[in-house]
């Protein structure tokens, strides 16, 4: 089954698209002739990418704010979307965060955010854009998870490599579920990317004395994210690092990758504690 003629212009919903990898992927959707909507919590940033994207592409741009912490907005936004008669033909989820204390350094309610951010509103909207996209018999979905989901879990990020470890195997599932249907279904998992997530995180000094050679642009990742994606690939990892890393991963032992990662756990606590 080949996809349907793409024979108007589409429509790409980024979330978390205020910064960061976020803003790349609506610079790279508007540069590609897509209209766009765009949401985030920061209002003002949103508008302000909305009318730099629509007058440099001759897009139209919609936005609407909100908060994927509120259980209640994945539907408002969807409610909005199809109240103004929009379609969309491109779910990029994207919005997220970390944390990096253990556990029970913070209140619940601060660790159910986290998951509702990471996971459920993902998943709502996934559910959300799906009966369109397949009726239509064309789609993607891109959810940006992260290499952190291949990897063994880390001191201090207890629930971040395990929420992204949730959206790879979420979009393998959806991909095989949508297979034939014109409707493209993928997680994309970035390593170290150059963005505001690591100064939002508090972990920029860390993270600053990493070597250069681990890093990629927002904008190189986004490229071969779309690439993959038109390809119709389940799951994609940016960089040749990246690729070199996630293979390594896949075949040492369980029980060496945890102590790899207890070390480099201590390790990261040092260079804090010197910062």
């Amino acid at each position: 089954m080949t996809d349907a003629p793409n024979t108007a212009r589409r429509t790409a919903l980024i979330t978390g698209a205020s910064a960061g990898i976020g803003k790349c992927f609506a610079e790279h959707y508007a540069a590609c002739g897509h209209d766009l909507i765009l949401t985030a919590r920061r209002t003002d940033r949103l508008e302000a990418l909305a009318a730099q994207l629509a007058a440099d592409h001759g897009i139209t741009t919609t936005v609407i704010a909100g908060d994927m912490a509120d259980p209640a907005t994945p539907q408002r936004l969807w409610t909005e979307i199809t109240g103004r008669g929009l379609t969309v033909d491109v779910l990029i989820n994207n919005a997220g965060y970390g944390m990096t204390n253990n556990l029970v350094d913070y209140p619940w309610a601060e660790h159910r955010d986290f998951i509702q951010v990471m996971i459920t509103a993902y998943a709502e909207l996934c559910h959300l854009a799906l009966p369109g996209m397949l009726e239509r018999r064309h789609g993607r979905i891109i959810n940006v998870a992260s290499l952190a989901g291949l990897a063994p879990g880390t001191i201090g990020h207890t629930l971040y490599g395990a929420s992204k470890a949730f959206l790879i195997k979420m979009s393998e599932s959806l991909s095989l579920e949508t297979e034939g249907t014109g409707v493209h279904v993928m997680a994309v998992n970035p390593g170290f990317t150059r963005s505001e997530f690591h100064t939002t995180a508090g972990v920029q000094e860390t993270v600053d004395r990493m070597p250069k050679w681990m890093w990629m642009q927002a904008k190189d990742v986004v490229a071969e994210t779309h690439a993959a994606s038109e390809a119709g690939r389940a799951t994609v990892i940016p960089g040749r690092a990246n690729r070199m890393t996630a293979f390594i991963l896949r075949h040492v032992p369980a029980n060496l990758a945890l102590t790899l990662s207890r070390r480099r756990s201590a390790m990261q606590d040092d260079a804090a504690g010197k910062a």
